[in-house]
């Protein structure tokens, strides 16, 4: 029997979910557009795998899932019905038929992820889904040097959360940078936002936040550009600091062929 294969793309917003993977007695992101999947199609005979997985509380600019079919769809029908149905915290922004051999999660060449923070005045609380507030003062230009340092291949055993003997703790990012917030603005963000860029093939389990924790302690003084740089090497594998929260985290981008 023929199957059909089809990538879809998304956008949400994750303070309400708990993740992308359907878990449960949770809400997920997955959870709900399976839900949504079932009323348009009027079955449940699909499958659907996400490209990642994502912590709760954390947003996709661009996220993509590959659904897997017995029948054939009218991809335009499944976008339109897709954004009609799904909650306002989630849109659909594309839809197209793939082969058989596309895998959603090995074909991801580059994924491209933001963490947005400020500090200073406390922000207006309608920030609070987007960016995370440090009520430390943090030395911006020393946490720009130290985000430099984790560019590059790495063994990055201290910023992954409870690796398996399996688990590949060899890692290259191709950008690591913190810049002044640009890519979101409201009339309610603060004068001065910040975001990290991290531009990767692939992240370890919490990755990007133990990162972003231990950037945060640089900026605060309380650890030297020193220890990051003794962090990335072979022998070293205690965390340096804190879990930065989840919420100000987003995947932003997804790059295939």
């Amino acid at each position: 029997m023929r199957k059909y294969f089809y990538l879809v793309e998304l956008q949400f917003l994750g303070f309400r979910y708990h993740g992308w993977q359907k878990q449960p007695n949770v809400k997920t992101v997955q959870g709900m557009v399976e839900k949504t999947l079932i009323f348009i199609l009027e079955h449940s005979n699909f499958r659907t795998l996400g490209s990642s997985r994502t912590d709760a509380m954390v947003s996709a600019n661009n996220f993509a899932f590959e659904l897997f079919m017995k029948e054939p769809v009218d991809t335009d029908f499944l976008l339109e019905q897709l954004n009609i149905n799904l909650p306002n915290d989630i849109r659909a922004l594309g839809v197209e038929e793939v082969s058989e051999n596309f895998n959603v999660i090995q074909d991801s060449k580059v994924k491209e992820y933001l963490y947005l923070f400020s500090f200073g005045e406390k922000n207006h609380p309608f920030c609070a889904p987007f960016m995370v507030y440090m009520k430390e003062h943090l030395d911006i230009e020393l946490m720009k040097q130290g985000a430099k340092l984790f560019e590059g291949a790495h063994n990055f055993s201290s910023y992954c959360y409870k690796p398996s003997e399996e688990t590949i703790l060899q890692r290259e990012l191709l950008v690591c940078e913190i810049r002044e917030n640009d890519v979101l603005t409201a009339n309610f963000f603060p004068e001065h936002s910040y975001a990290l860029h991290v531009h990767g093939k692939g992240f370890l389990r919490h990755q990007v936040r133990l990162m972003m924790g231990a950037l945060f302690a640089l900026g605060k003084g309380d650890i030297t550009l020193e220890d990051i740089e003794k962090s990335l090497q072979n022998s070293h594998t205690e965390a340096l600091s804190f879990m930065a929260p989840a919420s100000g985290l987003m995947l932003n981008n997804l790059h295939y062929e």
